[in-house]
């Protein structure tokens, strides 16, 4: 099935992906300020209701409470786009490594799962931590490599996963008067 989104340069096996990284990789070392790549993303109140409207990619979505803290489920849950954003990277980075590594992988499904408990968020008790936890992807690949490769997969994975990594940082929120 073809994909819906544009192809751009396409990278398929180690010697491209080095080829691609190589002169970045110097680059970054020559010039450390240089590897510091934007990330920006943008939402609005614009749809009614305790929502936030989130530019994405595929277009707008709009978040709302979740269903434990007063939400109906109609809006996308922003516990649940945390998860996405973690597949996303994870199997970006899984798929890199593995090019990498030279592993053949016919193909792969990531799940990732978590947990909230509601009664942080909602401020029922200031004991309980506010944030998801227990966060967890499988990958499951169809592939020959032996189960020595899979586990340096996941390693190596783990480790270069910038989403996974950030999860270990708070945030900071910054609220201000917008301009006249």
């Amino acid at each position: 099935m073809p994909t819906p989104f544009p192809v751009g340069r396409r990278i398929d096996d180690a010697d491209a992906l080095r080829a691609a990284q190589a002169p970045l990789k110097e680059r970054y070392r020559e010039d450390p300020d240089a590897a510091l790549g934007a990330l920006s993303a943008r939402a609005t109140f614009a749809d009614p209701g305790v929502t936030c409207t989130v530019d994405t990619f595929a277009g707008p979505v709009r978040a709302g409470l979740h269903e434990t803290t007063g939400g109906d489920g109609t809006d996308a849950c922003s516990g649940d786009m945390l998860l996405q954003a973690l597949l996303a990277c994870a199997g970006v980075t899984l798929r890199s490594v593995a090019t990498a590594m030279s592993l053949d992988v016919r193909s792969a499904t990531l799940t990732a799962s978590a947990a909230f408990d509601a009664r942080g968020t909602l401020g029922v008790d200031r004991a309980v931590p506010v944030g998801v936890r227990d966060v967890a992807v499988v990958a499951e690949l169809d592939t020959d490599a032996d189960d020595a490769a899979l586990e340096r997969l996941a390693k190596v994975a783990e480790r270069y996963c910038v989403v996974g990594q950030s999860l270990r940082e708070p945030m900071t929120l910054t609220v201000r008067r917008a301009a006249p």
